[in-house]
């Protein structure tokens, strides 16, 4: 008998959004996943965990029944009781009303990310939030400081087609780690090496899995990847791989660039990032003489202070050498925007007040302790909304989110599928569904198809989508929009019909609709997206955030992260680990299985320099806090760094808090944005 196979999409990963086929086994069971063999990028490819979803989908911890916390904060579900739909929600309407009755409105925040990357179910929390007015939410934690980076030289958010990696006789891997977290970019990559004998360079903190299977590894200090694009910029310039009639046409100040890189030498870079110098002349050369040259632009090394100076710097490179005019060639970080959903309705964009005070979520441990500054100067937050985040482990500054959380007079619900840390400090918890539960519309930033999925199978127990809470607590609030009246189909068919595009129909065969532009426009050749046409090497941070006057308007070495000093004299990366996103995953046994435990990566000469062995016990810390973690030896690092890979529940470290207790809330530049992978730490023997 053959099996049921169901179309859906993958909602946990923005660059890959992969295309699924799910074994369903019944109305409520499925059972293997397997990567979408109908459109061109995902090509029958998945990652292990979604793979094994059957594993998190049928979890005997799923919470199936809304719950109300009747003992003490963050035990779990010792504290609470179960209680009905319809009581648990008039509860939070109750405590809303309440809260915005003593301060006003802005007290409430509802609060959000991207547990699921579907528009109807992340976003429709914002329509809550707009029409009662409450503090709206500045998403800094993931793009915030890639966009502005991106978007300072090449002006739109879009690049090339990531299918033309099939083309390219060399990509570049820059601060990503595929193979761990993007395996479908990593099966594009292998076709180029097998079909073209295209190279492969990984620049990243440390030898990942990904580079462990580079042509070339560059492994540098954290926060000097805009040191070394000067450099490879210089050699560009100096050995004649600068294509002038590009730059002339197509650029703002070429001259002025090559006046400023002249002294950016290899030896100059070799100093500060800690790569050999005769690397950096191999990999610049490499570069330069390779006109097919696809520079995947990762994330990880825009989680730093000039982490948006830093991904400007890298997509100079194309600029340079002209890439962007070759099939194969040029740069890809992420392409929103060629999808321009018109999601007015599902956000109630009609109904922003810009009055309204925005709070960044990125802060949120100085919101929920009182900060002044963090507070925009409005009221205390006294009461939340929650939806596909779990801030207890993933927010950084971690020691003053759970300060926070821990107040007798802020009021939380928390909408989740599982009693995540966060959720065990809530009053009121309510079951949510997974995307094989509900429908929703899916873009992707490392692909160009937009999808739909249709629900697969009925929902577990009592849960229910985050379409459903919303809308019936802008019920009870008094809340009026034309997207509360609407289900989550509707609501899809609207913003289609308001983009532009076919109905949702035409999307529900496995391939989706390719939103794919002319090779002439995705490259650059009709424009670039700055109102001259140009990319633009001189950046205009001032016109992408208050504090751009602190970053160089030229690619440079921005020296305004957390520097090591004699009393913390190492950086600290906190990288995504194989098996868990976030804290996604963290709850199943596979993944848990796969990852161990929490282990700080450091070179052994680093640990013979704190007389302790592989595998001994490790305090890290600064003036936020401290943790302890077993070490590992790792040669794939520079001397002075180490890496934490994971996002671990806090209970899996020995104190029980998280790595996120070192990891600093303060903003980068020039707009804010998370900083992660900027951290200066003391390393000492545990007691």
């Amino acid at each position: 008998m053959p099996l049921d196979i169901a179309h859906s999409v993958c909602p946990h990963d923005c660059p890959s959004t992969c295309t699924l086929e799910v074994e369903r086994l019944d109305a409520r069971t499925i059972g293997r996943v397997h990567g979408g063999r109908k459109d061109g990028y995902t090509a029958g490819v998945v990652c292990a965990k979604v793979a094994r979803y059957a594993e998190r989908q049928h979890h005997p911890e799923r919470l199936g029944q809304p719950l109300r916390r009747i003992g003490p904060k963050g035990v779990g579900l010792a504290s609470f009781e179960p209680i009905g739909w319809d009581e648990a929600l008039d509860v939070v309407a109750k405590e809303f009303r309440a809260a915005a009755l003593r301060h006003g409105p802005e007290t409430v925040w509802p609060y959000f990310y991207a547990g699921t990357m579907g528009h109807v179910q992340r976003d429709g929390i914002e329509r809550l939030r707009h029409v009662m007015k409450y503090s709206r939410q500045f998403g800094s934690i993931c793009v915030a400081l890639s966009d502005a980076g991106w978007n300072a030289g090449v002006g739109v958010k879009r690049g090339v087609d990531s299918r033309e990696i099939a083309k390219s006789d060399l990509v570049v891997v820059w601060g990503g780690n595929p193979v761990s977290t993007q395996v479908n970019l990593m099966a594009h990559i292998q076709r180029a090496r097998k079909q073209r004998g295209a190279k492969l360079v990984v620049v990243d903190t440390y030898r990942t899995p990904t580079a462990e299977v580079a042509d070339l590894a560059v492994i540098l200090k954290p926060g000097t990847d805009a040191a070394l694009a000067c450099a490879m910029m210089h050699v560009a310039f100096k050995e004649d791989f600068a294509d002038r009639a590009y730059m002339a046409r197509y650029t703002d100040v070429p001259d002025e660039l090559e006046a400023h890189v002249r002294d950016k030498t290899p030896a100059w870079a070799a100093e500060i990032t800690g790569i050999p110098e005769e690397t950096i002349w191999e990999f610049a050369r490499l570069y330069g003489a390779t006109k097919r040259a696809f520079i995947r632009v990762g994330y990880g090394f825009s989680r730093s202070r000039n982490g948006a100076a830093q991904i400007h710097a890298v997509t100079c490179l194309p600029a340079v050498t002209g890439a962007w005019q070759h099939e194969g060639g040029g740069a890809l970080y992420a392409g929103g925007a060629l999808y321009n959903l018109k999601k007015t309705v599902i956000m109630g964009l009609d109904a922003v007040d810009p009055t309204v005070r925005e709070l960044d979520m990125s802060r949120i441990g100085g919101v929920l302790t009182g900060d002044a500054d963090a507070l925009g100067g409005g009221p205390p937050v006294t009461a939340m909304l929650i939806q596909n985040t779990n801030p207890m482990v993933v927010a950084p500054d971690l020691m003053k989110v759970h300060r926070g959380f821990a107040r007798d007079d802020l009021f939380v619900c928390v909408h989740e599928q599982f009693m995540t840390e966060t959720a065990a400090m809530a009053d009121i918890v309510l079951p949510a569904t997974t995307f094989l539960e509900h429908d929703d519309i899916y873009t992707a930033s490392g692909h160009t198809v937009l999808q739909i999925a249709q629900k697969v199978v009925e929902p577990f127990a009592e849960a229910r989508e985050n379409h459903f809470v919303v809308t019936e607590l802008a019920r009870r609030l008094g809340a009026e929009h034309p997207g509360f009246a609407m289900t989550p189909w509707q609501l899809i068919e609207r913003t289609l019909a308001d983009t532009g595009l076919p109905p949702a129909g035409h999307f529900l065969d496995g391939r989706g609709h390719d939103c794919a532009l002319a090779f002439e426009t995705m490259h650059f050749l009709d424009g670039f997206g700055h109102q001259d046409g140009k990319f633009h090497f001189k950046a205009d941070w001032s016109g992408l955030g208050p504090d751009g006057a602190r970053l160089s308007p030229l690619p440079d070495q921005n020296w305004v992260i957390d520097r090591e000093t004699a009393a913390k004299p190492f950086r600290l990366v906190t990288a995504p680990a194989r098996s868990f996103l976030n804290s996604t995953f963290g709850e199943t046994p596979g993944s848990r299985q796969r990852e161990g435990s929490p282990r700080v990566l450091i070179h052994a000469d680093d640990l013979a320099a704190l007389a302790v062995e592989d595998g001994a016990r490790l305090r890290l810390g600064n003036e936020q806090g401290s943790v302890v973690v077993p070490a590992k030896a790792f040669d794939g690092i520079r001397r002075g760094v180490v890496v934490v890979e994971g996002i671990w529940p806090n209970h899996a470290f020995e104190e029980g808090i998280g790595i996120n207790a070192l990891t600093s809330a303060e903003p980068g530049l020039p707009a804010g944005g998370a900083v992660f992978h900027d951290t200066a730490i003391w390393i000492r023997p545990a007691a």
